[in-house]
């Protein structure tokens, strides 16, 4: 079974971009209390006229796990305080599910380690 790349897309208003990214550092995501989570990334695009693009990218054991999280406690409570504060973004995140096809690995990137 391959994993499941779970990402949203935010257009966040320029002069919120440092409070955007403030929210993201400071909170208690609790993704390591769910089964099936791997990783979390959140990363910053480039920069456009009105916004700043930032997208968060998790990766999953599977998409039956994704969901799972989707539904749990710990979800509800992680998200619990999304909008409670003066607007950061043009809209609503953009959420895009990948099932993983294919990965590689560098192998030269363990041997300088």
């Amino acid at each position: 079974m391959s994993n499941f790349i779970a990402m949203n897309r935010f257009k966040v208003l320029k002069d919120q971009a440092h409070a955007f990214e403030q929210v993201w550092l400071t909170r208690t995501s609790r993704l390591d209390e769910v089964p099936g989570f791997v990783e979390f990334r959140l990363l910053k695009g480039p920069e456009h006229e009105d916004y700043v693009l930032y997208a968060s990218h998790t990766i999953w054991a599977n998409k039956e796990t994704f969901t799972a999280w989707t539904n749990s406690e710990q979800f509800r409570v992680a998200h619990a305080r999304a909008g409670d504060e003066k607007p950061k973004t043009l809209g609503h995140p953009e959420f895009e599910g990948f099932d993983v096809i294919q990965t590689l690995d560098n192998p030269k990137r363990h041997a300088a380690e």
